[in-house]
């Protein structure tokens, strides 16, 4: 992401409690979607998982749906 100058903008990076709180899931919730490779994307750094923000936000935008299932 850029902004009009030029320069870089770069999402925060969170950690399981703040994205668990986000997302209003159990931090072991979200540690279980890790373990079986689903949720929100996440980075791993000196083995911590960590979280950008807009990357949370677009895989919670993939989830929407735009209308009630049928029948």
């Amino acid at each position: 992401m850029s902004d009009t100058g030029g320069t870089i903008v770069v999402s925060p990076l969170m950690d399981s409690r703040e994205i668990a709180a986000y997302l209003k899931v159990s931090e072991s919730t979200l540690s279980r979607w890790r373990s079986a490779g689903q949720g929100p994307p996440f980075l791993r750094l000196g083995g911590i998982a960590r979280y950008r923000i807009d990357a949370v936000d677009a895989w919670l935008a993939g989830l929407e749906h735009s209308h009630a299932p049928e029948g």
